[in-house]
């Protein structure tokens, strides 16, 4: 479910972890928030399409950042606590919570139910095109396209996964581990050279076609997919 961002809240340093681990196996992107306050503040400028919350936590617990979520957005919410009494779950859903997780759970059981809370939210559908479009650009994965001026452009797997990703979350930037890790998967054990590689291949296929955007290395540090207001 690529393009899919989950935000996981929880002060539990291994359960963030473990969750950021099979949500990257599964395609999705993690936002880590280790209390409430820093939820709130990282749920304005990450914009999620789901929240994992856990319910015990400092500063602000989980009853308090649902009830200010709720004010201002209908992001999908699952509740995470150690607490399994029937009073709590009513509460959790009277606060708008979409569905409750007591721990300790099995992450298989959470990420069918960030599944299945997804397509009732209409979210999955609304992402599951994987389509990507700029200036010039076309990415389209469910048949794995890639269009530039208007050209269809053989590409192989990988470099076609690596150019969306990077698409799909434009300006932002990533290290070569950070690509090898969501690109190729966190079991690969690979040179961060093939990364550079990749880019290069996709540059000659991208070269000159907009200038809106380009392939941007950023140096020291990695690439972005770097968009132009104008």
């Amino acid at each position: 479910m690529a393009g899919i961002k989950i935000m996981v809240v929880d002060d539990d340093s291994n359960i963030c972890e473990l969750l950021h681990l099979y949500l990257m196996k599964e395609n999705m992107e993690t936002v880590i928030a280790s209390d409430g306050a820093q939820a709130l503040a990282l749920f304005d400028t990450e914009k999620p399409d789901l929240i994992l919350l856990d319910v015990m936590m400092p500063r602000l617990d989980g009853w308090q950042v649902c009830r200010e979520i709720r004010k201002k957005s209908q992001c999908p919410i699952i509740m995470l606590t150690a607490k399994g009494e029937v009073f709590d779950k009513v509460l959790g859903l009277e606060l708008g919570a979409d569905d409750y997780v007591v721990k300790p759970f099995e992450t298989k059981e959470v990420i069918a139910r960030i599944k299945a809370v997804l397509r009732r939210s209409g979210v999955s559908d609304a992402k599951k095109q994987r389509i990507v479009e700029y200036d010039g650009l076309y990415i389209n994965m469910e048949n794995y396209e890639l269009r530039v001026g208007g050209k269809v452009i053989d590409t192989p797997p990988k470099e076609m996964e690596l150019i969306y990703h990077l698409a799909s979350n434009p300006n932002r930037v990533y290290t070569r581990d950070q690509l090898l890790d969501e690109v190729w998967g966190f079991e690969y054990y690979g040179d961060s050279r093939t990364v550079d590689v990749h880019v290069k291949r996709l540059r000659e296929k991208l070269d000159g076609v907009s200038d809106r955007w380009t392939l941007k290395t950023v140096w020291g540090v990695g690439y972005k997919f770097d968009v132009r207001d104008n």
